[in-house]
């Protein structure tokens, strides 16, 4: 503990950043770009590989309500340690056999250790910044989610060149996880203080039940929003004739737009306040949702990846860091409780679009119904009462 004790801001951060590209960006994303080449060598279906990312989903639901029960600060800190060993391990299982039912039990786990990243590390973080008098933002913190995808973007172009085999590409991914395990793992805030009665009181001063609700069922709309593209921008891209081969920039295009979007959308938050610039993302992600569904050209697409990256990032960061702010004591288990909405969303939504993509052949129909959940999800914001 001496050495978690004397930590820097920086170190927090850039700890936090690398636990999410490790449970996150490859414990998750790696499935995306490496999706066409295990199905092209595996013959797996798109109605296979969109229920493998409803499993994964359902581990991540099933940590996310685990976690929103957990109050114990000391369990908080050993789940997200034990995240970080298990997003290696589960990663390189991908490698050790083609059997689905194998991969759907690796793609649970790797859900679970995404629930610990995203959770538990953002409220350890989240917290150890509000102990210690800084700004109680996400955005740095969430940068890592767009590393991640470029991470493994990139990743998977280059290991396609030097690594024909899917299996191989997958162990690669796991000896890369190693480079982000090391600062996550020596950099972890340190287990926080418990709550005294006075904090644990203050901290139950959530908004009305009416207000939580609406967030959460506004929240599920963007997990729907968000698994789409992340599950299958790759697969979408490259099923088409004039683009194929062009699916891994598209994949790498989001977490370039995602990196610089969390300092953008912390600043709009500050002028605008909450709310509104959830609402300026979600309006944002309904037009990049819209164009890849109009129109198949490769500008479209790209534009589109663009757009999806820029504006995910946001919403999460935003609506987290919200409700995070508003339970100091335990930040993680109120986090929890708001992601079961966008998890439910992450189950229900790629085994649904991938029926959809299988019976029709395109993504299209699939595209067009998120966008009808965003615009949902945008018109309940709207209803919010103007408490920011």
């Amino acid at each position: 503990m001496s050495q978690t004790s004397t930590l820097k801001p920086w170190q927090v951060i850039a700890g936090g950043l690398s636990g999410l590209v490790l449970t996150l960006g490859l414990a998750r994303f790696a499935y995306t770009p490496l999706l066409p080449v295990m199905q092209a060598q595996t013959g797996l279906t798109d109605s296979a590989a969109g229920a493998l990312a409803a499993v994964n989903y359902a581990g991540y639901m099933s940590g996310a309500l685990a976690i929103a029960w957990l109050d114990d600060v000391r369990w908080r800190h050993r789940l997200y340690s034990a995240g970080l060993w298990m997003a290696l391990l589960v990663t390189a299982a991908m490698a050790l056999s083609a059997w689905w039912p194998a991969w759907a039990l690796w793609r649970y786990i790797g859900g679970l250790c995404g629930a610990t990243g995203m959770l538990l590390g953002s409220g350890l973080v989240l917290g150890w910044l509000m102990q210690h008098g800084r700004r109680p933002e996400l955005g740095l913190h969430f940068m890592g989610i767009g590393v991640g995808i470029v991470v493994s973007a990139l990743g998977a172009w280059l290991l396609g060149l030097w690594l024909s085999d899917w299996a191989s590409q997958w162990l690669a991914f796991a000896a890369l996880g190693l480079l982000f395990f090391v600062p996550a793992w020596r950099w972890r805030p340190p287990v926080p203080p418990a709550a005294t009665p006075r904090q644990a009181q203050s901290s139950t001063g959530l908004p009305s039940g009416r207000w939580l609700w609406t967030m959460m069922l506004s929240y599920f709309t963007a997990g729907w929003g968000f698994v789409i593209s992340a599950t299958f921008t790759v697969a979408m891209v490259e099923r088409e004739p004039a683009l194929a081969g062009q699916g891994p920039w598209a994949w790498a295009l989001v977490g370039v737009a995602a990196m610089p979007a969390v300092f953008l959308w912390d600043r709009v938050a500050r002028a605008l306040g909450d709310i509104r610039a959830l609402m300026l993302a979600m309006f944002l992600q309904i037009l990049s949702v819209i164009l890849p569904a109009a129109s198949s050209s490769l500008p479209a697409a790209l534009i589109g990846s663009a757009g999806y990256g820029a504006t995910f990032i946001g919403i999460v960061s935003l609506t987290l860091a919200l409700v995070g702010r508003r339970s100091p004591a335990n930040p993680g288990k109120a986090m929890a409780k708001l992601t079961l909405s966008y998890g439910a969303a992450q189950v229900i939504a790629p085994a649904l679009t991938g029926a959809m993509a299988q019976a029709s052949g395109n993504f299209r129909a699939g595209l067009w119904l998120t966008a009808a959940m965003l615009t949902l999800g945008l018109a309940l914001l709207a209803s919010l009462p103007k408490e920011e």
